[in-house]
């Protein structure tokens, strides 16, 4: 799992970032925070992505991917119910 956080000034080009990563299966956790689970092959395919999409940042944009281990993660707050499988009748 990935947890990709950035900060990018340009409203445009934020709100562009942040629909590429929802198109790759990112869930938002917080405002800038998406936690992405997905395979190695739409892992790699949205790394390279966001490389491309980093040769247009300005010196004041940033995007830091981070590699977590599920097991070892811990959620507080709305976030726990995230992970728990919800029942349609």
């Amino acid at each position: 799992m990935k947890i990709i956080s950035y900060d990018i000034g340009d409203d445009r080009w934020r709100a562009r970032f942040t629909r590429m990563l929802v198109k790759h299966g990112a869930i938002r956790l917080q405002y800038s925070v998406y936690e992405v689970a997905n395979t190695k092959r739409v892992m790699d395919n949205l790394t390279a992505k966001i490389e491309a999409w980093a040769k247009h940042f300005t010196l004041d944009d940033s995007v830091i991917i981070f590699d977590v281990d599920e097991n070892k993660m811990i959620k507080y707050g709305n976030a726990i119910h995230r992970d728990k499988p919800v029942v349609f009748l």
